[in-house]
């Protein structure tokens, strides 16, 4: 079986993240991890890090409520507000096989402006599947 985690936050919703994992579901044996970092996504206030991981949280609950709604086998969890370390700390205790990266659009995402896509592939050689969102979802 192989295994796929997904990171997201404000698009965990996005149907072009939903179409990746549903190519992946319907092409053989997958389970699907997800981990939201725990990051500031709305607004310009001030957010504690309690905000923060009780909105990852909400997204997270809603996003598997859907994947298991269209017969996608998913778990997940709130992780680290910086994703690269989010997506280590999945990755030292279970084995992934590829990661897909689910972003804003060019211009108006952070982790693209960042280089996370390829951050990620250099730092853990694995393959990674950069998924864009037309527009923010949560």
């Amino acid at each position: 079986m192989r295994r796929c985690l997904i990171v997201a936050n404000q698009t965990l919703m996005s149907p072009q993240l939903r179409e990746e994992v549903l190519r992946r579901r319907d092409a053989g044996d997958y389970e699907f991890h997800v981990v939201v970092p725990a990051t500031h996504t709305h607004g310009t206030g001030v957010w504690t890090e309690g905000q923060a991981r009780a909105h990852a949280r909400d997204a997270l609950e809603t996003a598997l409520a859907h994947f298991r709604a269209d017969g996608i086998d998913a778990v997940g969890e709130v992780g680290d507000k910086d994703a690269v370390l989010a997506v280590h700390d999945v990755i030292t205790r279970q084995g992934v096989d590829e990661i897909i990266v689910s972003t804003l659009p060019p211009g108006a995402s952070k982790w693209l402006k960042r280089d996370l896509p390829h951050r990620l592939e250099r730092r853990f050689g694995l393959p990674v599947t950069h998924v864009a969102a037309v527009a923010a979802q949560v």
